[in-house]
């Protein structure tokens, strides 16, 4: 950050981050930059593999 005595500010009122939070952000960041094609295949996935349904044969793009 530019501004350490607000990133100072916020560490305090706040603590540290977790390493879940840390690492769900550059998973966030990585999957924005994907192509929209690739976003919709992901999420697709996602939710096939917490409805425990059969994952497709068809490779990812």
């Amino acid at each position: 950050m530019k501004n350490l005595g607000f990133a100072t500010e916020m560490h305090l009122k706040l603590g540290a981050p977790s390493s879940q939070s840390i690492e769900s952000l550059r998973l966030l960041r990585a999957f924005m930059k994907l192509e929209r094609q690739q976003r919709f295949e992901i999420i697709k996935l996602v939710e096939d593999l917490a409805t425990d349904e059969t994952i497709s044969e068809h490779p990812l793009s």
